[in-house]
């Protein structure tokens, strides 16, 4: 079986109008392929958005006050509190964190360095990830051309 040493799926949607903060973040896990189309196990839009308030403080937090937090947020937005186990928490974290998006230390997460999301963005995927992916690609198209 191929397994893929990297992978990124990258989405464009409507330009931002008058959404909510869920919402925004909801467009942002679907235009990095962390949340598929249509899929209702958004579970990882509120984990992220729970990231997203934390680094407005600074604060790490433990894959627990997640949990809490995550919980508090579905339940004010009206959905249903699927998707809270602590392995699946566990799982949306590493997807997280494999993108480059978050840090762990110490069983403690943040996004990257408490950075913007437009910094780790632009320095973590738009220059890190994406390039060495094309990189390897025109590799494969030259040695197909030989």
């Amino acid at each position: 079986m191929d397994l893929p040493l990297s992978e990124i799926t990258l989405r464009k949607y409507e330009k931002p109008y008058q959404e909510s903060k869920r919402e925004l973040v909801r467009k942002i896990c679907l235009s990095l392929g962390i949340l598929q189309p249509g899929d209702k196990r958004d579970i990882i839009v509120d984990i992220f958005f729970v990231l997203i308030n934390a680094r407005k403080e600074k604060k790490e937090i433990t894959s627990e006050e997640i949990k809490e937090k995550v919980i508090e947020e579905r339940k004010k937005a009206s959905l249903e509190i699927k998707g809270v186990a602590d392995s699946n928490i566990r799982r949306q974290l590493k997807r997280l964190r494999d993108l480059m998006i978050i840090e762990k230390n110490n069983n403690l997460y943040r996004l990257s360095e408490f950075d913007s999301l437009s910094s780790i963005f632009d320095e973590k995927i738009n220059n890190f990830l994406l390039p060495s992916i094309i990189s390897r690609i025109k590799e494969y198209l030259q040695v197909l051309e030989e």
